[in-house]
């Protein structure tokens, strides 16, 4: 990972903040635990009475009316702002060093957001309280635990507000996507809008796409990849929502000999030529080395796939809107269509 100094000691939820292969999160890859009641919205949106969603810890939250002021984890306020639900306040990365919007943001303008913790292990519970928040909206990547909600603070945060937790593992990107809908419908979005309505369209087109690319190219093998200035990290395609869904489109993944708790292998740079790839998935978050950062690293450079060109950014936190969601697939599909077989 790039550092772990940010970090009293390197917890699993540390080492997958900082920039390991976030292929991972739970340890399981079964996709159980879905609730069909929240697809559907629970459209209480619709009227002026009391608000419910269930959740995928299975709990059920209800408040006296839609909320309003809401906090949620940069990566879900942007997807909830795709349908045109926005947020009070953020935490997770917002910003980059320089100012501007980390990858994570989407289309926010983030020089307008309330950002309550910008890198792993902040949250300002005080700024937090201020904003009187009715609700609180996380990722989950590990059982009841929410995602950059710090264990240290996070009684006094669930104190203030209800909060909802969605699967970012232990499912798949299309089911994702459908949680993620529902919820937006729930706090007022209209999924028969036109941009919606064509922004699923287009998912649908490209993951049709990408079945038939990997229908018709089954000899090309893709990495996922995640760098830090020490290890090079091999991500198990099953263990994220994303990954797992190109999985069940047929793409044809490595599969590394992960380390005890299932994620990924790390790998010295040394060894980083131990699987043949012929397209390499580079994780995209700032907190990791990006391939340009990697020219002084002559095992990168010697690499099959890097000097075919064949190395295409992976949206490792997935911002799950529909109209986020579908480009990632079809840069997925181009690549491998377009790809020479190297390996």
């Amino acid at each position: 990972m790039p550092s772990q100094s940010r970090l009293s000691r390197p917890t699993r939820r540390g080492l997958l903040a900082v920039g390991g292969a976030l292929g991972a999160g739970a340890a399981l890859a079964a996709c159980g635990g879905e609730k069909s009641s929240g697809d559907k919205g629970e459209k209480a949106a619709e009227k002026s009475g009391p608000w419910t969603f269930t959740d995928d810890r299975g709990r059920k939250v209800e408040t006296k009316a839609v909320p309003k002021n809401i906090v949620a984890f940069t990566g879900t306020a942007a997807a909830l702002y795709d349908y045109g639900i926005e947020v009070k306040g953020v935490f997770g990365p917002t910003k980059t060093k320089d100012g501007k919007a980390d990858v994570q943001a989407g289309d926010m303008d983030v020089s307008k957001l309330e950002i309550l913790g910008n890198v792993y292990g902040e949250f300002n519970v005080e700024k937090y309280a201020k904003l009187v928040p009715e609700l609180l909206i996380a990722p989950m990547w590990e059982k009841d635990v929410l995602w950059y909600v710090p264990e240290q603070s996070a009684k006094k945060i669930d104190s203030l507000a209800p909060s909802v937790a969605l699967w970012a593992s232990n499912t798949n990107m299309e089911k994702a996507l459908a949680r993620h809908a529902g919820l937006a419908a729930s706090l007022g979005a209209d999924l028969k809008a036109q941009p919606t309505v064509d922004a699923k369209a287009r998912f649908e087109k490209a993951a049709a796409r990408l079945r038939a690319a990997a229908k018709a190219r089954p000899e090309i093998k893709v990495l996922i990849g995640s760098a830090s200035a020490e290890l090079f990290y091999v991500s198990l395609a099953k263990m994220s929502a994303d990954t797992l869904y190109f999985q069940e489109l047929g793409v044809k993944f490595v599969e590394p000999k992960v380390d005890a708790q299932g994620f990924f292998e790390g790998l010295s740079w040394e060894q980083v030529g131990k699987y043949a790839a012929d397209v390499i998935m580079m994780d995209n978050r700032s907190a990791v080395l990006q391939p340009k950062d990697l020219s002084a690293k002559p095992t990168w450079a010697q690499l099959p796939a890097v000097k075919a060109g064949q190395v295409i950014p992976r949206v490792t936190e997935p911002i799950f809107s529909y109209a986020k969601c579908a480009p990632v697939l079809d840069d997925l599909a181009k690549a491998i269509e377009t790809a020479k077989k190297v390996s």
